[in-house]
């Protein structure tokens, strides 16, 4: 007989969370890792499911950018958003979102607690409650998050979702315990 020390409950977190190193040039808030948030998953007992990034999955790491790191963050996300949502990326966003939901279908069927989705806001991409879209900041989804939303439900699957921001982490940590509870 074995014993099974497993939690069985799983957080979906967004890539750049885990992976400073994967986002646009300019705009990393921490050297490699968001610590506060990952300690806090790690103090919940919780397994970690990095979410893929589907901006280095489609556009690369160098993002296209023709000025360098010089741009704002605003006229960055607002190209990365235009090129989400092109047919190329448009298919492997596909493939990404088809990836995550067969790991939520399986997390559920084995009995597992999949306790939420964290995303972060303003991406143009995996935005939750807020994204980037005509140089601004608005309510919405980022184009990731919003396509594996909608798998989900075609699949008769709701994981609950919400969006932080590394500049504003007391708030990131409150919006977190909702799902943790």
């Amino acid at each position: 007989m074995f014993t099974d020390a497993r939690s069985k409950r799983i957080v979906f977190v967004a890539h750049c969370v885990l992976n400073q190193n994967a986002i646009s040039d300019g705009t990393a808030d921490f050297p490699g890792t968001d610590e506060a948030v990952v300690r806090r998953l790690l103090e919940a007992g919780v397994g970690i499911v990095q979410l893929p990034c589907p901006e280095l999955n489609c556009l690369g790491l160098d993002r296209g950018d023709p000025e360098g790191a010089s741009r704002s963050v605003i006229v960055e996300n607002t190209r990365i958003r235009s090129a989400m949502e092109a047919a190329a990326p448009g298919r492997i966003l596909g493939t990404l979102v088809e990836q995550v939901v067969f790991q939520a279908e399986q997390y559920h069927r084995h009995g597992f607690r999949v306790l939420g989705l964290i995303g972060i806001d303003r991406s143009p991409s995996c935005g939750v409650n807020t994204t980037s879209r005509l140089n601004q900041e608005e309510p919405g989804r980022g184009v990731f998050i919003e396509l594996l939303r909608r798998a989900l439900a075609d699949r008769g699957l709701h994981i609950d979702m919400t969006g932080i921001k590394a500049s504003r982490p007391d708030e990131a940590l409150r919006r977190m315990e909702s799902l943790l509870a």
